[in-house]
C-alpha cells in the first residue's frame, strides 16, 4: 500500500543531530625557577571547560593547571612549580544530520579522560620540564530536526480487531519462592 500525504506528519522535535569524539595527547614545555634535577610527581588539577558550535565541528574550549614537584641544586631541595595552561580542542563531527535547523542548536561536551599527566621529564637542557598530557572529549549538538510519522486514522491496520494474550494470569506467580527475589535492583 503506497502512502499519500493523507497519511503522514512532520513532527519538529528537539534530537542529537550530532556527534563528535576526540582523544588529543599534547606536550606542555614548564620552566621552574629554579634548574631541575628530577621530577619526583606532575598533577593536573582545575580543569574547566565550556563547548561551542564551530563550523562543522564543535570546539572545546578550556584551562587546567599544572603542578610539578621537583627537585634541584643536585636533588637537595625541592620544589613546586604551577603553571594554568588554556587550550582549545576542535572537535569534528563524525555525524551531523544536515536538515536540523541552525537557530536552535545547543551544543555540549563531556571529559571522557580529564586531562591526565602521562609523562614528566627534564629537557635536554636541564631548564624545563616537558610534560605529556593526554585528554579525551565526546560532543553532542542538539537541534530541531523534522521527522516524518505514518497516520493510521483507527490505530494501526495490522492491529485493529486483535485480542492480546501476554500470557499471565492471576495467580501465575503464586509458586514462587520468596527468597529468590533479589531486592538490590
Amino acid at each position: 500500500m503506497a502512502l499519500s500525504h493523507k497519511n503522514r506528519r512532520e513532527i519538529i522535535t528537539k534530537a542529537i543531530c550530532g556527534k563528535g569524539r576526540r582523544f588529543s595527547t599534547v606536550t606542555h614545555t614548564v620552566t621552574p625557577p629554579n634548574n631541575p634535577t628530577s621530577i619526583l610527581g606532575a598533577w593536573i588539577i582545575n580543569h574547566q571547560y565550556e563547548a561551542v558550535a564551530a563550523g562543522d565541528g564543535i570546539e572545546v574550549i578550556g584551562t587546567y593547571d599544572i603542578n610539578i614537584w621537583y627537585s634541584y641544586d643536585k636533588n637537595s631541595q625541592t620544589d613546586v612549580a604551577k603553571e594554568t595552561v588554556s587550550y582549545v580542542e576542535n572537535v569534528p563531527l563524525s555525524y551531523l544530520d544536515p536538515k536540523h535547523r541552525a537557530s536552535t542548536v545547543e551544543v555540549s561536551a563531556e571529559a571522557t579522560q580529564e586531562p591526565s599527566c602521562v609523562e614528566a621529564s627534564v629537557s635536554s637542557g636541564g631548564g624545563s620540564v616537558m610534560i605529556r598530557v593526554e585528554r579525551e572529549f565526546t560532543v553532542e549538538l542538539v537541534a530541531e530536526t523534522k521527522i516524518v510519522v505514518e497516520v493510521f486514522p483507527y490505530g494501526s491496520s495490522d492491529d485493529f480487531d486483535k485480542d492480546f494474550d501476554f500470557g499471565a494470569e492471576e495467580g501465575d506467580y503464586e509458586e514462587l519462592d520468596p527468597d529468590l527475589i533479589d531486592d538490590e535492583l
